[in-house]
């Protein structure tokens, strides 16, 4: 389903990525570890069409994503990819039910389909009685599950999420976690995890181990 091959990025004279190769099916959860510096949230920014190879390819679901034009791009990353970040970067003024449904209103979906796929999600989430609330209200736990919601709201073929449990303790970690092997199971959903945490590292499908910008494991 996703390809990587030959990814090489430089900014200026740093080279951060050598060279990468990798392959990731459906329904795969697949995490990336490594020391900082070593080029893992880079390659996961590239994977995420946030950023470009100078050299290389990126094929996700037989597309070609490096020969897509700025606009088809950003329809593509809104219809395929979401994203889930170690800082949740929920909207302050909206509420969690709002934050969830603005990348499927972006999608021209209708208001009414949108909404209720809000609420299916936040309820899975555990935040039945926290549709209404601004992320000041929220707990950081309650606060990085909206972000996940938001992420799965357009069924997207891939999540991406760049040290997602980084702000929570442990506890708030293991539920995260969970949460994101119970997608994986009943959704088919497929996972590329940036993380720190080993716990998390070891129980996915498949461990990727980077070291100055090449996959060393």
């Amino acid at each position: 389903m996703i390809s990587c091959s030959d990814i090489h990025k430089s900014y200026g004279q740093l080279e951060v990525l050598k060279g990468i190769n990798l392959q990731v099916n459906q329904g795969e959860l697949v995490s990336v570890v490594g020391a900082s510096g070593a080029g893992k949230s880079t390659l996961l920014h590239i994977i995420g069409t946030l950023d470009k190879p100078d050299r290389g390819e990126v094929i996700i679901n037989g597309m070609s994503v490096a020969n897509l034009k700025d606009k088809a791009l950003s329809e593509f990353r809104n219809k395929n990819l979401g994203f889930i970040f170690q800082f949740h970067h929920l909207l302050p003024e909206f509420t969690a039910l709002e934050n969830v449904c603005i990348p499927g209103y972006i999608a021209n979906r209708k208001d009414a389909e949108v909404q209720n796929r809000a609420k299916e999600l936040l309820d899975f989430m555990g935040l039945k009685d926290r549709f209404h609330h601004k992320p000041n209200e929220l707990s950081g736990g309650e606060q990085q599950r909206v972000s996940v919601a938001r992420a799965l709201i357009n069924n997207p073929l891939l999540i991406l999420a760049d040290e997602p449990t980084g702000n929570l303790d442990s506890e708030k970690s293991e539920e995260l976690h969970n949460l994101f092997f119970d997608m994986k199971r009943m959704f088919n959903q497929t996972f590329i995890i940036v993380t720190h945490n080993e716990h998390l590292a070891e129980k996915a499908d498949k461990k990727i181990v980077m070291k100055d910008g090449l996959i060393i494991s």
